[in-house]
């Protein structure tokens, strides 16, 4: 009898975690931002966003030595561009597009969008990732070119990825490589940020 009553009570245990897990897997957004390496296609980075989100491409420029932010926006499975925020004028900023002078700086504002985002990090740029408030170091997780997308991912990948978002990472790489941003998008995508703002 008492093994019966716990064998039921077992059973209402486990349907009650796992109508819970659904509902949370139902519940949690899809969307998870990826970083991988453009050569060997590893994943490196992966972490949850949502549309509307912001996610930032900041690092410094190479003669200038002020610093850079890339700002776009999470739209669907793609980053639509928002801003360009920099603080100088040199080679590869804006010198005719429409700028605005802001707090936060000279601010461009182009309105494009890509599926992938080819970024070459270099250590004297220091390229780095903000996610919600969290920053990524995209010179030490990487060895090279890597691509930024927005993909639908299961839960459980997802996860993963941001347990591996706070893990070791890839040491960097011994030469510098480009220490500016360098994009080379698709056809379709067009020219980025720093292609249509050089000098």
């Amino acid at each position: 009898m008492h093994t019966l009553r716990r064998t039921l009570v077992a059973l209402v245990v486990l349907t009650i975690l796992a109508s819970t897990a659904a509902l949370v897997v139902s519940a949690s957004p899809s969307k998870t931002l990826v970083v991988t390496d453009a050569h060997t296609e590893e994943v490196i980075l992966e972490t949850p966003v949502e549309d509307g989100e912001n996610v930032t491409l900041a690092y410094t420029h190479s003669v200038e030595k002020t610093a850079i932010q890339d700002i776009y926006v999470v739209d669907d499975f793609e980053l639509r561009t928002d801003r360009m925020v920099f603080h100088s004028h040199g080679a590869g900023l804006p010198a005719d597009a429409d700028i605005k002078v802001t707090e936060e700086g000279f601010v461009v504002s182009p309105n494009r969008s890509y599926e992938t985002l080819p970024v070459v990090p270099g250590s004297i740029a220091g390229h780095e990732l903000v996610v919600d408030g969290e920053r990524y170091d995209l010179v030490e997780r990487s060895d090279g070119p890597v691509r930024i997308t927005v993909e639908d991912r299961p839960i459980g990948d997802r996860i993963a990825g941001v347990l591996a978002a706070t893990g070791s990472s890839h040491a960097p790489p011994d030469e510098p490589t480009l220490e500016t941003l360098v994009h080379q998008p698709s056809a379709v995508d067009g020219p980025t940020i720093a292609e249509s703002n050089t000098a």
